[in-house]
This record gives C-alpha cells, sequence and structure tokens, in this order.
C-alpha cells in the first residue's frame, strides 16, 4: 500500500510521485508496481490504480469486439411482439424512430444519444487512444481523445435502456406473446464488454503511456 504524506513534505516531492484517493483525499507517495499488482487507499481500501499485463493488446481486442456488436445491437430485433393476431419487432432504432414521430422529440434525441450515439462516440475514442500508444503517432490528438472519452464517460447510458427493455418485458408477458431476439443478445454482450473493457482498460497506465510518448518526443 502507498505510504501517506505530511503536508510538510509535498513541496518536498514532485507531483508525479504523489497520488491521491478519489474516496477519501488522501495524499500519498505513488508506489511503483509490478505487473499484476494494484495500489489501495491504506485508509478506506478503494483502488487507487493498477499495472495489468498487456493492456492496450486486450483493449484493443475489446474494443473492436464492441464495434463488431454495435450495428447488430442497434438494428437487429430485440424482442418480437405478438398480440391479438399482430406481430411486431422492435430495435433500438425504431424506438427512436418512433419516439420521434409520435412528437416526443426531445425524448427521442435524449435516447438517441446515450444510447447509440455516444456509445459509438466512446468506442471511437477509446480506439484511437489505443491505436496512438500501439503506433506510437499522435500523442497529442490520443490525449485530447482520452480526455473526451472521460468526460462522455458518464452520458453512456446503455444499461439504463437494458434496464428498460427488461421491465417493458416483465410488463407485456401477461398481455402478449414476447420472443426475445438476436438484437437483445448482442445489446447485453456489448453491455458485457464495455464493463470489461473499463476492467482492463486502466486509466493509470493509459495515462502513463501517453505520457511516456510525450517524453520521448520533447527528447
Amino acid at each position: 500500500m502507498p505510504d501517506p504524506v505530511d503536508a510538510i513534505e509535498v513541496s518536498d516531492l514532485p507531483l508525479d510521485d504523489l497520488v491521491a484517493c478519489h474516496e477519501c483525499d488522501l495524499l500519498m507517495r505513488k508506489p511503483a508496481l509490478a505487473l499484476g499488482e494494484k495500489a489501495q487507499c491504506p485508509r478506506c481500501g478503494y483502488e487507487l490504480y493498477a499495472h495489468r499485463h498487456n493492456v492496450v493488446e486486450r483493449s484493443l481486442a475489446l474494443v473492436l469486439a464492441a464495434l463488431l456488436l454495435y450495428i447488430p445491437a442497434n438494428f437487429l430485433p430485440i424482442m418480437q411482439l405478438n398480440l391479438l393476431g399482430q406481430s411486431s419487432e422492435d430495435t433500438v432504432w425504431s424506438g427512436v424512430v418512433g419516439l420521434f414521430d409520435t412528437g416526443m422529440q426531445g425524448v427521442a434525441a435524449v435516447v438517441f444519444l446515450c444510447s447509440m450515439a455516444i456509445p459509438l462516440l466512446k468506442l471511437l475514442c477509446q480506439l484511437a487512444v489505443l491505436l496512438s500508444i500501439r503506433w506510437k503517432i499522435g500523442r497529442s490528438y490520443g490525449l485530447l481523445l482520452y480526455r473526451i472519452y472521460h468526460h462522455m464517460k458518464d452520458w453512456g447510458m446503455l444499461e439504463v435502456y437494458l434496464m428498460g427493455v427488461l421491465v417493458a418485458i416483465v410488463k407485456l408477458a401477461d398481455m402478449a406473446s414476447i420472443t426475445i431476439g438476436l438484437g437483445l443478445v448482442c445489446f447485453v454482450s456489448l453491455l458485457m464488454v464495455q464493463v470489461l473493457l473499463e476492467v482492463v482498460m486502466s486509466p493509470h497506465q493509459i495515462w502513463q503511456a501517453l505520457s511516456a510518448e510525450d517524453d520521448h518526443a520533447g527528447d
């Protein structure tokens, strides 16, 4: 675990050697980690950062998998509803169009942004950042895109949309015959891949890799 530092010691240490806990704001010396190790706050136990194996390669694989799942997750039928002989298939995109056509343009715009546009932009930002590290090009753009990605993190709400779909399925189950579509499987898979990507793509190592390129560029 990192060692806490006194206020007097802070002025004697470079900023790169310090880390603050995001939960309790304890200021600590930044420890050097070996592969597979992680640093935790000695006061509250919050995980400060980890040093994971093959972060860039594993993250790239997950980003590409997520991008492949994106199209079927949003444009293949999530469920098929059969009610009184009438059959309909719903997709994420058809839900946005349906809201727009019924006069709820504001709601349609929010659903489109949070369920389709922002998740796609996040994935594209992650892909560009990882490629800039992997190919050692465009460091300044990589830094900018990674900052943009962090600002967009709270606006991608795939899990909220999924909860809405599940609630609708439960409520309609007694009224109609519902068949789960391939789109829902892809949507859940996309959500799981993105959750795993958040775990694998260690922010500490990504920032460190971008900073390392900065140092190399200045030599």
